[in-house]
């Protein structure tokens, strides 16, 4: 591959923010080249194994807050410090990663693919080792899309909650639906039940997230409690009920796990492989947080949580388990180790920043980056294949 505009003094096209190490203050003078002084609102804290298990893992990790617009990659630097990029982006939503080089997201009104222009032996600042571009957008307008994936043969699926449906891109529309609940009567303009997670497996779309089983506008609301549900794409029957605001379904090692945030759980949907059995939620480990974006490495699972709005997540089962472990709400990344059952390593957000959505894990790449739509040097980078 030739590019124009890639060398070793290329500049990143997102600004750094503050980083401090809480175990071991030795790391934060790592970082202390790229503190901006107005952006010291935003503190980051992470425990003091995290870099390693990145090194270990061979991973690095991808997530998104909407509520601040920045799509976030964390990784390692050469010298083995964190290295925090952030690409700013209007309300960046899903994220789902593909193995080769292939990242899709979910932003406010629109659906961007990335594609990875480096080649395995390339490095932009002789550091960054992926260089994720936008090569297409696709324009829905404002749908509040949330989870997006991506099928066997390639075809974007994300979930449509404005209109209560799983939805593919259109060459003419904004849109085409290809699937909503039963108990939805049509496919309408209103936010009724809140469809917000998709869960693959084998390639196509099999579970699916919602507050409720509502048929009315906004009905949901009334039903954070208890109301939530996981649906089998396939049959379009609920498998789960009894949730409170489930989110993040995903398939991993034979189990559906999903996150009852309402709860701060994360766990499995047990019984799902029996035959006609209704599945029953089995609550695996708490997390101090509202719990969005759900990913996996080797035998942890990476989760990602928010400080709840009190004002509208008031009267959750979250609230008074904070109360009774003496805690206060997260906004960060926790790492859990399913074969012990605690909390491996964390990274945490204070400050402006307190809502999160989705997380992805992009194995074997250590320090990427992510160029926004809106960069400017997007306009002076060129690739192109040679033989």
């Amino acid at each position: 591959m030739r590019a124009s505009a890639l060398d070793n003094n290329a500049q990143t096209p997102t600004e750094w923010y503050r980083m401090s190490e809480s175990k071991q203050s030795d790391q934060q003078s790592n970082h202390s080249e790229n503190i901006q002084p107005e952006e010291a609102e935003t503190e980051f804290n992470q425990s003091s194994g995290l870099q390693k298990w990145l090194f270990q893992q061979n991973v690095s990790l991808l997530f998104s807050s909407y509520q601040s617009g920045i799509l976030y990659s964390l990784g390692l630097n050469p010298n083995g410090s964190l290295h925090l990029h952030q690409a700013g982006i209007p309300r960046p939503m899903g994220i789902a990663y593909q193995g080769d080089g292939k990242l899709t997201l979910a932003a406010e009104s629109a659906i961007i693919s990335f594609e990875n222009i480096l080649t395995t032996e390339q490095r932009i600042n002789q550091l960054f080792d992926a260089c994720f571009v936008p090569r297409r957008m696709h324009i829905t307008g404002h749908l509040d899309s949330h989870d997006v994936g991506i099928t066997a043969d390639g075809e974007v699926i994300f979930v449509n909650t404005r209109f209560n449906c799983l939805a593919t891109l259109a060459a003419r529309h904004s849109f085409t639906p290809v699937w909503k609940p039963d108990f939805i009567s049509k496919i309408i303009d209103e936010d009724r039940c809140h469809l917000n997670g998709l869960a693959m497996k084998d390639g196509q779309p099999a579970y699916v997230t919602a507050i409720s089983r509502s048929n009315a506008i906004d009905g949901w609301r009334d039903r954070r409690s208890d109301g939530g549900v996981i649906i089998d794409v396939q049959t379009n029957k609920i498998v789960c009920e009894g949730l409170s605001m489930p989110h993040s379904p995903r398939w991993f090692k034979g189990e559906l796990w999903v996150l009852n945030s309402g709860t701060g759980e994360v766990g499995v949907a047990a019984g799902l492989n029996e035959s006609g059995k209704m599945g029953k939620f089995e609550p695996r480990f708490f997390c101090p947080g509202f719990l969005r974006g759900l990913s996996f490495a080797g035998s942890y699972a990476i989760v990602g949580l928010s400080k709840p709005r009190y004002k509208r997540f008031e009267g959750l089962k979250l609230e008074q388990r904070l109360k009774d472990s003496d805690t206060s709400p997260w906004c960060g990344v926790q790492i859990l180790d399913i074969s012990k059952g605690n909390c491996a390593e964390w990274f945490n957000i204070e400050g402006s920043v307190s809502e999160l959505y989705d997380l992805e894990t992009i194995p074997n790449v250590q320090v990427p980056m992510i160029m926004a739509p809106s960069s400017t040097e997007l306009s002076d980078l060129i690739t192109f294949e040679t033989e």
